[in-house]
C-alpha cells in the first residue's frame, strides 16, 4: 500500500485511514490544534514537518510525535513569507522525498469592532490566516504528486455569524474555504491533489480556557450538542481528509462544530 494508492476491495476499512508511508507538513504546530494535528498524523502512519515561527516550540512538539515511532522534522517558518514557504516545502523533499499531505493549520485570531478596527490590525489577520495558508498551498502544491492532499483549517464563523465582533477573522475564515473550492477546482482533476477544508467549532485549548464564561455560554447556546470539541474530535476529521478514506471528497468543507452551523 502506497499513500497514493487508491483503495480496493483488499483494503479493510480502517486501512483506509493509515498513512503509512506518507510525509505531511502542518503549519501552525508549535502548541493547540496543530501541535495535535502533528500527533495524530503520526500515529496514523506518517512521518512529519512541522512549521510555526518558534522553534523551542517545535522542539518540544517534535519530541511528543516522535514519541509515536514516526519520524518528525522541525522548519521554523512565517507564512506570511512566500520565500519561507517555499523552503518549508523544499526541505520536506530535501528530507524525506516526498510531500504527501499538507494541513494548512497557522493562525491568528482577533476582535475589534468594525468601525474602530484599525487597517492594520485587519490586514495582519488576513495576511496569515488567508494569504499564508495560500503561500503554504502553493508551494506545496508545487511538489505534491497525484493522490497528494490539503486540508485548510477554517472555522464554523466561515459559515455562521459570531457572538463577538470579528469581521477580521470571519472574513479570512470564509475565504479559506473560497481558496479550498478553487484549489479544488485547479488542482483535483489536473494535478490530482485534492483539497479539503474543516470548520471547528470550539475546541477545548488554552485559548479556550482564556474566554469569560459567559462568552463561551454565548457561542456554545447554538450548538446541537451544547459543549466545546476536543483535540482528538478534531483529529479525527483532520485524518479523514488526509487519507484515502476520503478519496472522493474534494472542494468541501466539513463543519466539526456540534451541530453549529446547522441551525
Amino acid at each position: 500500500m502506497t499513500p497514493h494508492s487508491s483503495p480496493d476491495q483488499s483494503d479493510t476499512v480502517l486501512d483506509l485511514f493509515r498513512l503509512d508511508g506518507s510525509v505531511a507538513v502542518v503549519t501552525g504546530a508549535g502548541s493547540g490544534l496543530g501541535a495535535g494535528f502533528a500527533r495524530a498524523l503520526a500515529e496514523a502512519g506518517a512521518d512529519v514537518v512541522i512549521a510555526a515561527r518558534r522553534r523551542e516550540n517545535l522542539e518540544a512538539v517534535a519530541v511528543t510525535v516522535e514519541a509515536t515511532g514516526r519520524r518528525c522534522l522541525v522548519v521554523p517558518t512565517d507564512v506570511t513569507v512566500p520565500e519561507q514557504c517555499d523552503a518549508l516545502a523544499q526541505a520536506a523533499v530535501a528530507e524525506f522525498g516526498r510531500l504527501d499531505i499538507l494541513i494548512n493549520n497557522a493562525g491568528v485570531t482577533s476582535s475589534a469592532p468594525a468601525t474602530r478596527e484599525r487597517p492594520e490590525d485587519f490586514r495582519a489577520v488576513l495576511d496569515v490566516n488567508l494569504m499564508g495558508s495560500y503561500w503554504v498551498a502553493q508551494a506545496c502544491g508545487r511538489v505534491m504528486g497525484p493522490g497528494s492532499t490539503i486540508v485548510n483549517v477554517a472555522s464554523m464563523l466561515g459559515l455562521i455569524k459570531s457572538a463577538l465582533p470579528q469581521a477580521a477573522y470571519a472574513a479570512s475564515k470564509a475565504g479559506m474555504i473560497g481558496l479550498t473550492r478553487d484549489l479544488s477546482h485547479q488542482w483535483s482533476k489536473r494535478k490530482g491533489i485534492r483539497v479539503n477544508a474543516i470548520a471547528p467549532g470550539f475546541v477545548e485549548t488554552d485559548l479556550i480556557s482564556e474566554m469569560s464564561s459567559d462568552t463561551l455560554d454565548e457561542f456554545l447556546r447554538g450548538s446541537s450538542l451544547g459543549r466545546t470539541a476536543t483535540q482528538r474530535e478534531i483529529d479525527g476529521a483532520v485524518v479523514f481528509l488526509a487519507s484515502r478514506a476520503s478519496g472522493y471528497i474534494t472542494g468541501s468543507t466539513l463543519a466539526v462544530d456540534g451541530g453549529t452551523s446547522g441551525h
